[in-house]
C-alpha cells in the first residue's frame, strides 16, 4: 500500500469520521459514489464480504441505473455492447469516459465499469477461476527503447493469435495538458494492426503518469477481449511502484549505457522487477549489454525474493534484430504459468484491489478536505504566510487540519 504521511493519516481518520456522520445521500455525494458503492467494493475480499460480493454487482448497478436518463442508458448500452463485441471505437470512447473529470460522467463511467467487471467475472468463472488476461507493466529510463520493444513484442504476439492492448502513459504538457511523446506515432506498425489497441494517455500532472484511470482502462481492455495488456509508464521513478500495483508482472527495461548504471536505477525499483531486460543488445553495444547483464544479475542476488515461485532474471534483447525477443516472451509465459500454479498471481490481484481502493479513498478524501468551507477560507492566507517564511509548512498543515476537524461533526 502506498506510504501515507502521518499528518495525512490523521487527516484521513478525521475525514472518515466526518463522512460517516453524514446522512447517506450526502455521504454518497461527497465521494462521488466511488467509495461506498460501485465496482471497487464488489471486488474486495475478506471477512464479511464473501456473501456481500455475490449480490453487490446487481444491487449497486440497480441503484445507479435508477438515476439514469433514457439517453444515458442508451449511451451506456451502446458502449457496453460495442466493448464486449471487440469494437475498438467503443473501447476508446469508454476509456475517454473514465478519464473525464465531469462529475456526472464519472458516475456513468462507474455504471459501465460495474457491468464490465460482472462480464469479466463470468469469463473467469468459465476459465476455472483463472484470469483471462495477462497484465504486464513495462518501464525504464528514457532512451531504453520501451516503445520499440513494445512494438516488436506486440507484432509477434498478434502474429500468434493474441489480442494486445497497450496503455502508454505519456508525460503531459504543463501548458495544454496534452501528451508530449506521442507513443502511438512511434509504434506505427502496431497501431495499424487490427488485433492491437494503443491508447496514449497524458499523465495530467500525476507523478510517474499512472493514474486511477489507468487501472480502470485495464479493466475495459480486458472486457473488450484483449488477452495481453501492456502498461508502459514514463519511467521517472515513482511510476514503477504505481504500475507494479496494477499488473501481474513488472518488467524493467534498461539500455546498455555507460556510467554508473546501478546508481541510475533505485534499489527499490529493482526489487519490484520480476524481469530485467537489457535492450539494444546488438552490434557495438553487445559488449556493454553483456557487462550490464552481469552487473544486474549480481545485484539481484543480493535482494530479497518477492515470490516463492519465481526468481527474477536478467536477459538481453534487441528490437532492431529481434534477437532475444521470443526468449523474453517465453520467460513471461513461464512466470505466468508458475504464478498461476502456485496461486500467487490470483493473490496479487486481490491485494492490488485493496491498494486501488485505498488510493481512491485518499484521492477523494483530499478533494473533500480542499473543498471544505473552513479550509477554503483559511488556505489562501496560510499559503501566503508559508511562502513569506512566517510559518513552517508543518504548522500551516496542522492549522488547516484543526480548522477542518473543529468544524466537522464529532
Amino acid at each position: 500500500m502506498p506510504y501515507v504521511f502521518p499528518k495525512m493519516r490523521r487527516f484521513g481518520f478525521s475525514l472518515l469520521r466526518h463522512i460517516s456522520s453524514l446522512p447517506s445521500a450526502s455521504r454518497t455525494c461527497c465521494l462521488h459514489r466511488r467509495v461506498f458503492t460501485g465496482s471497487y467494493t464488489s471486488t474486495i475480499t475478506g471477512h464479511g464480504f464473501q456473501q456481500h460480493r455475490r449480490n453487490m454487482s446487481s444491487s449497486a448497478l440497480r441503484q445507479h441505473i435508477q438515476d439514469l436518463s433514457g439517453a444515458e442508458q442508451r449511451l451506456l448500452d451502446k458502449l457496453y455492447e460495442g466493448l464486449i463485441g471487440g469494437q475498438r471505437a467503443s473501447l476508446a470512447e469508454s476509456i475517454t469516459l473514465v478519464e473525464t473529470q465531469h462529475p456526472r460522467k464519472k458516475e456513468l463511467a462507474q455504471v459501465l465499469l460495474q457491468r464490465v467487471l460482472a462480464y469479466r467475472r463470468e469469463q473467469e468463472s468459465r476459465n476455472g477461476g483463472k484470469p483471462v488476461a495477462f497484465r504486464v507493466g513495462l518501464s525504464g529510463p528514457p532512451g531504453a527503447g520501451k516503445s520499440s520493444f513494445i512494438e516488436v513484442v506486440g507484432k509477434m504476439l498478434t502474429g500468434r493469435g493474441h489480442k494486445v492492448s497497450v496503455l502508454a502513459v505519456d508525460p503531459s504538457s504543463c501548458t495544454t495538458g496534452g501528451s508530449l511523446m506521442g507513443d502511438k506515432t512511434r509504434m506505427t506498425e502496431l497501431s495499424r494492426d487490427m488485433d492491437a489497441f494503443i491508447r496514449p494517455s497524458p499523465a495530467s500532472g500525476t507523478l510517474g503518469g499512472v493514474t486511477r484511470t489507468t487501472n480502470e482502462a485495464v479493466v475495459l481492455c480486458e472486457g473488450a477481449g484483449y488477452d495481453i495488456v501492456l502498461v508502459e509508464t514514463v519511467g521517472v521513478g515513482q511510476s514503477e511502484f504505481a504500475v507494479a500495483d496494477m499488473v501481474d508482472m513488472f518488467v524493467l527495461l534498461i539500455p546498455p549505457a555507460g556510467g554508473d548504471e546501478l546508481q541510475g536505477i533505485k534499489r527499490g525499483i529493482i526489487e519490484r522487477a520480476d524481469l530485467v531486460v537489457v535492450t539494444k543488445a546488438d552490434g557495438d553495444l553487445m559488449g556493454p549489454a553483456r557487462r550490464i547483464q552481469a552487473e544486474y544479475t549480481s545485484a539481484l542476488k543480493l535482494l530479497r525474493r518477492q515470490s516463492k515461485s519465481w526468481n527474477p532474471e536478467v536477459v538481453r534483447a534487441s528490437s532492431h534484430t529481434n534477437d532475444g525477443i521470443p526468449e523474453v516472451w517465453a520467460m513471461l509465459e513461464s512466470y505466468r504459468d508458475a504464478m498461476l500454479a502456485s496461486g500467487e498471481l490470483q493473490g496479487r490481484r486481490r491485494a492490488q484491489q485493496k491498494v486501488w481502493m485505498w488510493s481512491l479513498i485518499q484521492d477523494n478524501a483530499l478533494a473533500h478536505f480542499q473543498n471544505h468551507p473552513s479550509v477554503r477560507g483559511a488556505l489562501p492566507q496560510l499559503e501566503q504566510r508559508v511562502t513569506r517564511g512566517e510559518i513552517s509548512p508543518g504548522l500551516a498543515a496542522d492549522l488547516l487540519l484543526k480548522a477542518f476537524t473543529s468544524s466537522s461533526p464529532k
